[in-house]
């Protein structure tokens, strides 16, 4: 598996735009993905250094089409916390 397969795309929010000055990133990955790959995907795509993943699986929430009912699709986050001698991800620091 590669690492452009894992990482799908960062997740920008509130809360995690809050991370960013702590060196802490927000990224959608694949859901089969591990924290072992996820960080190594992470170290390669973006040459730093990884102290931590943490991850959490999202559900889909339920939403409406006149009377149709269907739920959005699943997903995984992971919170990717940066070592403090890491540089930082370059396509974050615009946004902080």
């Amino acid at each position: 598996m590669f690492a452009e397969d894992i990482i799908i795309k960062p997740l920008l929010t509130e809360k995690g735009y809050d991370g960013i000055a702590d060196k802490k990133y927000t990224f959608i990955v694949k859901k089969s993905a591990d924290k072992a790959q996820i960080k190594a995907a992470v170290e390669k795509l973006f040459g730093v250094s990884v102290k931590s993943v943490n991850t959490v699986n999202c559900n889909g929430k339920k939403k409406r089409m006149g009377r149709n009912e269907g739920y959005t699709p699943d997903y995984k986050k992971a919170i990717v916390q940066l070592k403090a001698d890491s540089k930082t991800i370059e396509y974050f620091d615009s946004l902080s």
